[in-house]
């Protein structure tokens, strides 16, 4: 993209129409969060049991005593070597959110269908301290449809993002997040949940990177990412212009 060099107080207006532009989106975005906390429940009836490092836990015993559950649909399925990439850049954003989440009455644990010892391994890979706990051998990934089976996958179809998605677009593990209330006599009810690019604004990375002359600079949603241990066996980016 080519730009204009221009006098100061001539940028100032282009920025002034921008500015009105922003404060659109910023009421929207207010708009939609109302209607987002305005969405009916479904009560969770189903015994999901997950593995974890303190052993099996309920569903129930994820929310650690708090009365809210965020949970990180984490690619990384049982026979996979590593996480996925893509869920690794979003979850290196986790820890520094933890005590102000749990102070605000909110759990944040991440679940993926690898086995426990994976998790493990590929957390102090990263570095990670977050709760990473493993659905292995559970219907929980399948009934949030995060993950899909490989009958599934062979009829051409999968209920992805609440809409019929080809399967050569998916994987059989795929990105979301799902949000949970346990209420004072221990029921627990779903009451959101988003999927593909619907949690980009939990990337902190993107967001600044938005506001950086070049941008996302990308070549497709999310080309740019790798494992955050693994930059530095890659030449630095110096492209003088967005690929």
């Amino acid at each position: 993209m080519e730009h204009h060099v221009v006098p100061r107080s001539e940028w100032l207006e282009a920025r002034k129409a921008l500015l009105s532009r922003e404060k659109e989106f910023t009421r929207l975005r207010d708009e939609i969060n109302a209607e987002r906390l305005a969405l009916p429940w479904v009560k969770v009836d189903k015994n999901y049991v997950f593995d974890t490092p303190a052993g099996k836990k309920t569903l129930a015993e994820l929310f650690d005593g708090r009365s809210q559950l965020v949970i990180y649909h984490f690619m990384f399925g049982p026979d996979w070597e590593a996480g996925c990439p893509g869920c690794s850049f979003m979850a290196d954003h986790f820890d520094g959110t933890l005590a102000h989440l749990n102070n605000h009455d909110v759990t944040l644990v991440t679940v993926s269908r690898a086995p426990l010892a994976k998790i493990e391994a590929y957390k102090q890979r990263m570095g990670w301290s977050f709760p990473w706990v493993s659905s292995f051998g559970s219907e929980f990934n399948f009934d949030y449809h995060v993950s899909f089976t490989p009958e599934e996958l062979a009829r051409g179809l999968v209920l992805y993002n609440f809409t019929q998605t080809p399967a050569e677009q998916a994987h059989d593990e795929l990105p979301g997040t799902s949000a949970f209330l346990r209420n004072e006599t221990g029921e627990i009810f779903h009451t959101y949940s988003s999927y593909a690019r619907g949690d980009e604004e939990m990337l902190g990375t993107l967001m600044i990177l938005d506001r950086a002359p070049k941008g996302r600079n990308e070549s497709s949603t999310l080309s740019f990412i790798k494992r955050h241990d693994e930059y530095e066996d890659q030449p630095k980016a110096h492209a003088c212009c967005a690929a």
